[in-house]
């Protein structure tokens, strides 16, 4: 059988190596977001790069118990105490279009939305608003935008200041900024959520959208082991009770 063939790490009785870069020089000059850049992209991010991602890291770490992934695995952390992974990986189970994954879906409309402005000549506002033409023609709601706590998400601003502050800001900004715009004229105020900024800052860093999902699961499952961690320590076994109402056919009917 043919080996595995990876160009990510390679190891010997003494060594390790990430993308050709020996881990021990690594640990010593570089950060864990130098190493996930490294990792994913096969470059060390400049510190403006790494500035950004960080923050975006510090976004989507936790936004308390009751997020699916954090209240998933306390759940499951109540159930289960012996597996600490058990509980982690039923929180990223949670992950997906409907919470923290909706990054990579809006990476892929940020660059249809640039290439449509490409194509016909237009600003990346009039662009913006044929996307949100489409959607309310399609009654389809659009990846980045809404939040069911925020009517301002407060990290919005940070991220993308920063990103301007860093010289970063690209026609991804603009476009998703445009996006809502024209969302909150036409049908009804929205605030860009993490994902969208998210999602507009990778873009402009040049990342590929599957990156948009993959690092809103690297920095939350910081704040899912926390959760965890705080479930173990401060609660009972079995603590979590979910109230249930019955609504099917009445026992003992048929």
């Amino acid at each position: 059988m043919d080996p595995w063939r990876t160009a990510l790490v390679s190891a010997d009785a003494t060594s390790i190596w990430i993308r050709g870069r020996d881990i021990t020089s690594l640990m010593r000059e570089s950060t864990f977001t130098d190493v996930i850049v490294l990792l994913h992209a096969g470059r060390l991010p400049s510190p403006a790069e790494r500035r950004l991602l960080d923050a975006i890291l510090i976004g989507v770490s936790d936004h308390g118990a009751g997020s699916p992934s954090c209240a998933a695995a306390r759940l499951a952390a109540s159930g289960n105490r012996q597996s600490l992974s058990a509980a982690i990986a039923a929180g990223v189970l949670t992950i997906g279009d409907e919470h923290g994954g909706a990054g990579s879906n809006c990476m892929e409309l940020i660059a249809s939305g640039l290439a449509l402005a490409k194509r016909d000549g237009l600003s990346p506002a009039a662009a913006a608003a044929r996307v949100v033409d489409a959607a309310v023609r399609e009654q389809r709601r659009l990846p980045g935008i809404g939040h069911r706590v925020h009517t301002d998400d407060p990290r919005i601003p940070a991220l993308f200041g920063m990103a301007r502050e860093e010289g970063l800001a690209g026609d991804g900004i603009a476009f998703m900024e445009a996006l809502a715009a024209e969302v909150c004229a036409r049908i009804t105020p929205l605030t860009i959520n993490i994902d969208g900024a998210l999602a507009a800052i990778l873009h402009d860093l040049g990342f590929p959208p599957a990156f948009g999902r993959l690092l809103f699961i690297i920095g939350r499952v910081a704040g899912i082991s926390a959760e965890v961690a705080e479930e173990h320590e401060r609660e009972k076994p079995m603590r979590i009770r979910i109230d249930v109402a019955y609504d099917g056919v009445a026992p003992g009917s048929e």
